[in-house]
Formats: structure tokens, C-alpha cells, sequence
């Protein structure tokens, strides 16, 4: 017989994962640009690391892949 794997998680505990997620695909975005020698200046890097939309982080993590300029990543 096998017990269920369940794990009860709190708002607080799902809130904060979420967020932890957000923080490591900012830096993800961050990385790719500094491996690829893009500048970012201190104001667009503050709007990368206080954006929180999962969707939108993945989103620039993928432009930044082929940006040629810091704006390549914002702009479609």
C-alpha cells in the first residue's frame, strides 16, 4: 500500500516559492546578458530584478539569448 505524496503548502510557502523563482529567473536573464557582454544600465537592471511575472521573465531569458543590445531584450 502506498501513501499519498500530497505536501500541504500554505499561501505564505507558495507565495515565496513563486517569488524565489522569480528572483533566480531575473538573475538567469542577468547572467545571459553579462555572457554575452550586453551593458545593463542600473535602471533597467532594477526593472529585471523587481519583475515578478513568471511568463514575462521566461519571455526575456529567450531574447536575451540573441539580443544584440539591452533593448533588444524589451523590445518585440
Amino acid at each position: 500500500m502506498t501513501t499519498p505524496t500530497y505536501e500541504y503548502q500554505s499561501d505564505f510557502a507558495r507565495r515565496h516559492r513563486s517569488q524565489g523563482k522569480a528572483e533566480g529567473k531575473a538573475l538567469a536573464v542577468l547572467a545571459v546578458l553579462d555572457a554575452r557582454g550586453i551593458d545593463v544600465p542600473a535602471d533597467t537592471r532594477t526593472r529585471i530584478t523587481e519583475c515578478s511575472d513568471l511568463d514575462t521573465l521566461d519571455s526575456w531569458i529567450r531574447r536575451a539569448v540573441t539580443a544584440d543590445s539591452v533593448h533588444d531584450v524589451f523590445d518585440c
